[in-house]
């Protein structure tokens, strides 16, 4: 991570104050191997904490959750089930996992809806103790097939420095059909605060494939800020999922080699140290090792 205002821990701030936000800011994918290939363009998140979902739909005209609007959130695009509340389901993955206590704050960084449409490649929740120190992180991976997997991955000794969070886990689930299977997830993340940034390195058991990165600046959920945004960047759901094919039809031009989807596995799994831990799995990674 580059050196910036926001660029440790220290310097970012704490999480915001308020019962949302979002961050304005870039995606970049870089491909290292066997064909080379690169692109980033503008994006915006949106920041929610989700024991205070009624608030944060009192903070702008244009936003609202669980309602249709220019911009909302919807739980049930996360649980599944618009009866299921999303702040139990995350509190119950972190429980399953271990978490000794209830985490007492629990942010999720994710694509709002625009005018009713979605697409998350990648949501991130953010769980707290009472503390204010991050205890779990959870990654929400989707694919354009409609398939989702969840990494569960509490925080772990040493997870933490003031460059931000550090975790790893196996890929488990397909998401590009030009990368196989056998790769190993490194998440370098910062977590939100005056800036949320993701780092995303794709390894294979000879190194680096993929990096990809997410650098946003915090913006007030306000209905100015929105409108700016939308204009700006008006299409932001079609912009995504377009670009994710428009993106694979250029590998495929470039000679990338097409991977058929497997069957997708269970909808989460937990992870420590780098390690799956779950009865009936194998804590040794398939791609090299859980340590750098």
């Amino acid at each position: 991570m580059h050196s910036s205002p926001g660029s440790d821990m220290t310097k970012n701030g704490a999480p915001p104050g308020e019962a949302a936000a979002l961050y304005a800011g870039r995606i970049m994918h870089q491909r290292m191997k066997p064909v080379g290939h690169r692109f980033s363009y503008d994006v915006f998140s949106l920041m929610i904490d989700l024991d205070r979902l009624k608030e944060a739909d009192g903070l702008s005209a244009a936003f609202s959750v669980n309602r249709t609007n220019l911009l909302s959130f919807h739980e049930k695009d996360h649980t599944g089930d618009s009866a299921v509340s999303l702040r139990g389901y995350v509190d119950a993955l972190l429980g399953e996992a271990g978490l000794p206590a209830r985490p007492a704050r629990v942010l999720l960084v994710c694509y709002p809806r625009i005018l009713g449409l979605v697409f998350n490649p990648l949501a991130v929740y953010y769980a707290y103790g009472a503390d204010g120190a991050l205890i779990g992180m959870v990654y929400e991976v989707r694919n354009t097939f409609g398939e989702r997997h969840t990494y569960v991955c509490p925080v772990q000794s040493g997870d933490v420095s003031v460059a931000g969070v550090r975790q790893q886990c196996d890929k488990l689930f397909h998401v590009s059909p030009f990368i196989p299977m056998a790769m190993r997830y490194q998440f370098r993340m910062l977590p939100p605060g005056e800036q949320v940034r993701w780092r995303i390195l794709e390894t294979d058991k000879d190194g680096p494939l993929l990096a990809a990165t997410f650098s946003g600046v915090q913006v007030p959920l306000k209905t100015g800020k929105i409108l700016r945004l939308v204009a700006r960047i008006p299409h932001l759901t079609l912009k995504v999922v377009a670009g994710i094919h428009w993106e694979a039809l250029k590998l495929w031009i470039k000679g990338a080699r097409y991977i058929s989807r497997p069957q997708a596995p269970e909808a989460t799994s937990i992870w420590r140290d780098g390690r799956r831990v779950a009865p009936g799995f194998s804590d040794k990674s398939q791609v090299g090792g859980p340590a750098e």
